[in-house]
């Protein structure tokens, strides 16, 4: 299922949100510091990148792996009602200090909207939807209420109902399933793995070797593929499974992939 439109970035309606109130610090993913609520250096007077077409070449990989979930144009059109930070100053710093609580919500969105239509969870479907509307409604507040909201008040209800979603779904492979929930994995060797229905929760996957591996139906919601290298690996049903997890691995065109998370541009061939 692909995700809802709200849920997806749209820049054209976006304040280049994620170029100006995020900050970054001069790694191996940006080329240069630069803190939250200063535009960044590449960012054109007409919000859009100056250096877009070679982000990696140019050192920005970091910007290719992140994805606002939809929050940015959200903010832009809906919470501050088209108002530009450009045009008018006094947005500018309420507008930058939604923007990062309206990105956890939506992504709090995008889990809870898949979890929705899993059929293995259907007994859990009206919790989920009206986990959902609860959030949603929470997107639609004003800019003050917005600032202040404690997002983990909300995000642990949602987590623990997540968790059940995932046991239904999970139980469908049968025989023991891996737990690696939060484990250290980084570098590991698991080419050719079955890791069938595991839970790979906020496990830190960097720099992984996982190709040819089955994580069809595993549960990966929160873990860390930077650089994990998925060519080759089955990733088709995988649970809470997100755009920019994706985003930050390496694949190939061997590599299957939801309906839901489109092929990352930079994979290899």
């Amino acid at each position: 299922m692909n995700a809802p439109v709200d849920l997806r970035g749209d820049c054209a309606n976006c304040f280049a949100l994620c170029c100006v109130a995020l900050p970054f610090a001069k790694s191996a993913d940006f080329a240069a510091d630069k803190a939250g609520g200063t535009p960044c250096r590449n960012l054109r007077p007409d919000d859009t990148c100056g250096v877009h077409a070679g982000l990696r070449r140019e050192g920005y990989s970091g910007c290719t792996v992140f994805d606002c979930f939809g929050a940015g144009q959200k903010v832009s059109q809906v919470t501050f009602a088209g108002r530009s930070w450009r045009g008018a100053p006094d947005v500018a710093r309420p507008m930058f200090e939604v923007f990062p609580v309206m990105r956890q919500l939506h992504e709090l969105l995008w889990y809870l909207g898949e979890a929705a239509v899993l059929p293995a969870a259907r007994t859990l479907h009206p919790e989920l939807r009206r986990a959902r509307d609860e959030i949603e409604r929470l997107t639609l507040l004003g800019p003050g209420e917005l600032a202040r909201l404690d997002v983990a008040s909300h995000r642990g209800p949602v987590g623990e109902l997540l968790a059940r979603t995932s046991e239904l779904v999970r139980a469908g492979v049968g025989g023991k399933r891996r737990d690696h929930r939060g484990a250290d994995l980084m570098g590991a060797r698991l080419r050719g793995a079955d890791l069938r229905g595991a839970s790979l929760r906020g496990a830190y996957l960097i720099g992984a070797d996982l190709r040819g591996a089955d994580l069809r139906l595993a549960d990966v919601l929160g873990a860390d593929f930077r650089d994990a290298d998925v060519s080759g690996a089955d990733l088709t049903g995988a649970v809470f499974l997100t755009q920019p997890q994706v985003a930050a691995a390496r694949g190939d065109a061997r590599t299957r992939l939801p309906d839901r998370v489109d092929r990352p541009a930079h994979w290899a061939r």
